[in-house]
């Protein structure tokens, strides 16, 4: 029997950041259609999908206000959705309309939201572009391909090179689905190591710190903490993300995670010699007392041989943010689900 798959990414739901339905027996075009006919557009909707997606009921709103015809095909659908869909952006850069498809991109004000209504068929089709945006918590973790030296997997979207190839075997990768003020879709591009492979990145991510501490400026803040509170006799990088966890610069109201420090000089002025100059402390007090709506011991960590996974439990309203470290090994065993969730942080679009 046909379907509809549909996917709202959304920080407000669950430790993915986002809720996915699927709806048997019908249609994208169908399943619009239907909702020409309906008395209360916003309460079919959320009964339909199941949560209250950010501006979808408009279209049914305006073809009652405006007694619009249903459309007659996806052509039509797409004309109709261009005029009425309340989106905050220009439909030209963010609705998309196939024949089994619709996509579309807002905010509402607070962070962006992405959905998706897909035909059975599309999913079916497009695996290595779709495949996390339906995977559940956790992702899989074992490793079928042999351990043999140079990379065993290439990734289609090329992901920013972190540090300067390290000698050794496979590549690892860093995918952090994370938001500051509002931008929450694809802010931070796919991160990798060359040469390392996750059992050796934590050492790498040590190696990657300044004389001084201080990890590399170009990072983003999520790689400046976790190299930051690798310590020496860390073997894996699973203590490193536990500290992570609970570092309290992560917390909806703090938009840098590790925020510059003020200039200093190497003494204080007063004869004692230089202060105390760790940037992890230094940090680290600067920061307000972690909110009560801050939970760490929500967050969901798992870390196996060559894929380590964290929903970080940021607050009651915006949930989680997820943190995927992995290697090539992993992303060879699980091909699909690797290139989908590297261009699930690259872009709002999976079809684009």
């Amino acid at each position: 029997m046909p379907g509809v798959y549909f996917c709202y990414r959304s920080h407000y739901d669950g430790p993915l950041s986002k809720h996915v339905r699927h709806l048997p027996g019908v249609r994208v075009l169908d399943w619009f259609r239907q909702g020409w006919a309906v008395e209360d557009p916003e309460q079919w909707v959320e009964d339909q999908l199941g949560v209250d997606v950010y501006g979808l009921d408009s279209v049914f709103e305006e073809a009652a206000v405006r007694q619009l015809a249903p459309p007659r095909d996806w052509r039509e659908l797409h004309e109709l959705l261009a005029e009425h869909l309340y989106l905050e952006g220009e439909p030209e850069t963010h609705l998309r309309v196939t024949e089994h498809s619709v996509r579309a991109y807002t905010d509402d004000d607070e962070v962006e939201l992405a959905y998706f209504l897909l035909d059975d068929e599309v999913v079916a089709a497009e695996p290595e572009r779709l495949a996390y945006l339906f995977q559940s918590w956790p992702l899989p973790a074992e490793v079928t391909v042999p351990d043999r030296p140079g990379a065993a997997f290439v990734p289609v979207l090329p992901a920013r090179p972190a540090l300067p190839p390290a000698g050794g075997p496979g590549d690892s990768y860093a995918v952090l689905l994370t938001f500051y003020d509002g931008a929450s879709i694809a802010t931070t591009p796919p991160q990798v190591f060359p040469g390392v492979r996750l059992p050796g990145l934590a050492a790498r991510l040590r190696d990657g710190l300044a004389a001084s501490g201080e990890p590399d400026p170009d990072w983003p803040p999520e790689l400046k903490v976790l190299a930051a509170l690798v310590e020496p006799a860390d073997e894996s990088i699973e203590p490193a993300l536990r500290r992570a966890n609970a570092w309290p610069g992560f917390q909806q109201t703090i938009c840098e995670p590790w925020p510059d420090l003020p200039d200093r000089t190497d003494s204080p002025g007063d004869g004692s010699g230089g202060g105390d100059h760790d940037p992890v402390r230094a940090r680290r007090a600067a920061f307000p007392a972690v909110r009560d709506d801050r939970h760490p011991e929500r967050s969901m960590l798992l870390v196996s041989a060559h894929l380590a996974q964290l929903a970080m439990h940021i607050d009651e309203v915006f949930g989680y943010q997820q943190w995927f470290l992995f290697d090539d090994l992993w992303a060879a065993s699980h091909p699909d689900l690797a290139q989908s969730l590297l261009r699930y942080a690259s872009q709002w679009d999976p079809l684009g």
